[in-house]
């Protein structure tokens, strides 16, 4: 267990298409947004699902692969560490943020 200190793994569906930018000298970086679901049982016995969003950022060829390939619906896999950092916004107010930082990427939706 001392190999894995901070490893995080998603499967899940993208909620939009990826927003991928150019940061010089051909280097790409892609945002995406995953949703996971969880299903339970509530008190009463109800099926219950509930949703959570994941911000992810994949650098290089991860980027590349998910602007050629990532569409909206996609089921992806996602292999990578969690990413804390915070900034100072246009109104002065401190924000924080938790992202997962690609490592692995696999596509899970079948091709038509």
């Amino acid at each position: 267990m001392n190999a894995i200190k901070n490893k995080v793994q998603l499967i899940g569906f993208l909620g939009q298409v990826p927003d991928v930018k150019n940061i010089g000298e051909g280097k790409k970086v892609a945002h995406l947004s995953v949703a996971t679901n969880e299903t339970y049982k509530n008190a009463k016995g109800e099926r219950v699902t509930e949703t959570q969003w994941h911000t992810v950022i994949a650098w290089g060829k991860l980027a590349e692969i998910a602007e050629k390939y990532l569409v909206k619906g996609t089921e992806v896999a996602i292999e990578g560490k969690l990413i804390n950092r915070n900034y100072t916004d246009k109104q002065g107010v401190k924000r924080y943020v938790t992202e997962v930082q690609a490592n692995e990427l696999l596509i899970l939706t079948k091709k038509a």
